[in-house]
Parts: C-alpha cells; sequence; structure tokens
C-alpha cells in the first residue's frame, strides 16, 4: 500500500496523524522516551553518553530490542559502566573477558574496544567535532556503523535524523515516500518536533504491535487519507 492524495495535502494529515499516535503513546507510559529523545543535543552529550550509546547500537544490530535490553546492564558493567574511554582501553583484556562471559559475540565486543580505543587515543572533543562536522559519515569508519546503524548512533547523540530502520521503512512506503527521513522531515516542516523524535514515535508504536501497518491504514482512512 502507498499514500495516493494530494502531496501538498499529506503533510498535515500525516501530522495528525502522528499527534494522535504520540498521544498515545504517552498514555501508555512512553513520556519519559519520547521526553529523552526531545531533550538530547550534541552538545550535551558526555563521553560517558557516547561510549554507552555507541555500544547499545552495536549490540543492537541484527537484535531485537528486548534481548538487548536484557543484556546491556551486563554488558555495561563489564566496561565499567562506560567510565571513560581511557579506563576501558586500559583494562580492555578485563573488559572483553567479562563482556563475553555474557554476551558471547566477540566482533561486536571487540568493535566496542575499538570504539573506546580510538576516542582514548583522540580526545573526546575531538570525536564530537568530527561527528558534528562530518555526521554519519565520520561514524561509518567504525566497524558494525554502516549507514543505518550510523544514522541509529547520530540520533541516539542528538542529531536530527531519521534512521533506516526496517519498520520506518515500511511505514514510510506506506505515506507514499522513498525513505524515512524524508517522510519525518515532511511532518517536522509541518509542527514544532525534531526529526529524531518522529523517527522515534513511529518506531516504538510499530514495536508495540504487529500489524502495525495495518493500524495505520485505518487511521489514514479516517484522516481521510486513502492507502491503495
Amino acid at each position: 500500500m502507498i499514500l495516493t492524495q494530494n502531496a501538498e495535502r499529506a503533510p498535515d494529515r500525516l501530522a495528525i496523524l502522528y499527534i494522535e499516535i504520540k498521544r498515545d503513546l504517552i498514555s501508555r507510559g512512553f513520556a519519559d522516551e519520547i521526553d529523552w529523545q526531545d531533550q538530547l543535543s550534541l552538545e550535551g552529550i558526555t563521553e560517558n553518553d557516547f561510549l554507552r550509546e555507541a555500544a547499545w547500537v552495536i549490540i543492537s544490530s541484527g537484535m531485537s530490542e528486548y534481548v538487548v535490553r536484557k543484556k546491556f546492564p551486563d554488558i555495561s558493567r563489564a566496561f565499567f559502566n562506560w567510565q571513560s574511554a581511557k579506563v576501558i582501553r586500559r583494562h580492555k583484556t578485563t573488559c572483553r573477558k567479562n563482556a563475553l562471559s555474557c554476551f558471547g559475540h566477540r566482533a561486536k565486543i571487540d568493535s566496542i574496544i575499538f570504539m573506546a580505543s580510538y576516542v582514548a587515543e583522540s580526545g573526546f572533543k575531538s570525536v564530537r567535532d568530527a561527528v558534528k562536522d562530518n555526521g554519519i559519515e565520520f561514524l561509518m569508519q567504525f566497524p558494525y556503523l554502516g549507514p543505518a546503524t550510523a544514522a541509529h548512533l547520530a540520533k541516539n547523540i542528538g542529531i536530527p535524523i531519521a534512521k533506516q530502520d526496517r519498520h520506518l521503512k515500511r511505514i514510510s512506503r506506506l505515506f507514499g515516500y522513498s525513505n524515512p527521513h524524508d517522510m519525518c522531515n515532511a511532518i517536522a516542516k509541518t509542527i514544532d518536533e525534531k526529526v529524531s523524535v518522529i523517527d522515534l514515535v513511529f518506531w516504538r508504536f510499530a514495536t508495540l504491535q504487529r500489524n502495525y501497518l495495518e493500524r495505520l491504514a485505518l487511521l489514514l482512512k479516517q484522516f481521510d487519507m486513502i492507502p491503495t
């Protein structure tokens, strides 16, 4: 299904649909998650934040959020709760051993150590400036950070971008957009909302139910947007 509607009207209808979905998520207890995303800014990100979010994205690659949430507290403890890149580099053998004892994916664990070592050697300010200047192109030099995962990390450290998540790709196609960023950007131009927050709202909506596309199709009809 794709949206067949006057292009000038679609963003307004999408914005209404987005607001309804956001209200529903807030009523279901996701206000803190939405507020967290809304308040993120690259300038406010610390080294601890960066290491934690990078590790989260690396571990999440190809895995469900449910599994990652179960594993991540133990992984964090193995890396001294992301105290600093220098601490991780200094104790990388211990970090690797402890992390592998609770999560046996050696390549992902080594990728986290590589990232921490880079930050330790370059300095976090230098890394943050490089992200600010070059965005996901800079992040893509690291293992396990391809176009989709680099965008995921960029979003999680405050860059207003939509990730190329499989759920968001399906939703953007339903709405007649070629990619999630164009969809989220169209809505962001209509209402005072960050692209990254719009991304989060649609993504969280999709994770809560298997038939999210069918439910969206019904909502589209309510707002005079007929999918075919």
